[in-house]
């Protein structure tokens, strides 16, 4: 199968085209991030240009198309909106309309931080209540595309990893300062659901080959908050859990409003049959990787920008 990936350079999509390049043929697309000899086509390409998207396909020919493109700094976001609004908002809207014109499957990947955090639990049912410019621009982007192609897929995600620079997911920012020595802190007052990245993108192409389509939460079946996560980070890798600090996200210089309470229901995934790992065994292939070197073999993927 011919699969478009966008966003390969972060953290879902560089290990998801690293995934299925074993079985598919994938054309990973960048912005400005090079990749060194990834072993699948690289291309890069201004998304937000509509004419050279159509061209773009044309070109490849995908049979399926995964949107992991997003500028996902939630700081940055709210310093640069209009950015935002054309990644988050604009980009998914064009590549579900392609895509709905030329009938291939479409995948976008949104965020759980579309709902305040006020009570959690979230069901796909509930209305979200975004409160930074990256949640609002997401959930304008989800719209978007439902709007336009009904049949496309829209998952709900949080979920942490090796990326190329070793700094990109929360489990790597325990892990590198646990290593270095360093005391950092820990959110007790924001819970959320995550999964090991690999893992959803096992999910993710059980969803699609399931021909799933409509709004899903594609995280962990249960919840934790931050500091607890960096715990069970420190325990697994045998390092010093004392040095993470317990503190609140109210305390802290956080330009962007945070949700406090993300963990979101999972049962519509469920119910379809498909098995989802809980936290501690995410932690654990988290770690199991990490002894297979697999974090290094990423980083060595990341090469001069353009």
């Amino acid at each position: 199968m011919r699969i478009l990936v966008t966003g390969a350079s972060g953290l879902l999509g560089l290990n998801f085209c690293l995934e299925k390049a074993k079985e598919h043929d994938i054309y990973g697309i960048v912005h400005r991030t090079q990749l060194a000899n990834p072993p699948f086509t690289l291309i890069r390409q201004d998304l937000t240009n509509r004419n050279a998207l159509s061209e773009l396909f044309d070109h490849t020919q995908p049979e399926l198309v995964v949107n992991c493109a997003a500028m996902a700094n939630v700081d940055q976001c709210e310093e640069h909106p209009i950015q935002a609004a054309k990644i988050n908002t604009k980009v998914p809207g064009f590549l579900a309309e392609i895509c709905g014109e030329r009938e291939i499957p479409f995948v976008h990947v949104s965020t759980d931080a579309v709902f305040d955090g006020e009570k959690g639990d979230y069901k796909e049912t509930d209305i979200p209540c975004p409160l930074s410019i990256y949640a609002k621009t997401k959930l304008e982007g989800e719209k978007r595309v439902l709007d336009i192609n009904q049949q496309a897929l829209i998952a709900r995600v949080n979920f942490f990893g090796f990326s190329i620079t070793g700094k990109r997911s929360l489990a790597e920012f325990f892990l590198r300062n646990l290593i270095s020595g360093k005391k950092i802190y820990g959110f007790t007052d924001i819970l959320f659901s995550p999964m090991y990245v690999n893992d959803l993108v096992g999910t993710l192409f059980t969803v699609i080959e399931k021909k799933l389509s409509g709004i899903y939460h594609i995280v962990s079946p249960d919840h934790l908050s931050k500091y607890d996560f960096g715990m069970l980070i420190s325990e697994k890798f045998n390092l010093d859990g004392s040095l993470i600090l317990p503190d609140s996200y109210l305390k802290g210089d956080l330009i962007a409003k945070r949700s406090p309470n993300l963990f979101l229901d999972v049962s519509k995934l469920l119910s379809t049959g498909i098995e989802i790992p809980n936290v501690a065994l995410a932690v654990d292939h988290f770690y199991s990787a990490y002894t297979d070197g697999y974090s290094d073999r990423i980083q060595s993927f990341c090469g001069a920008d353009w």
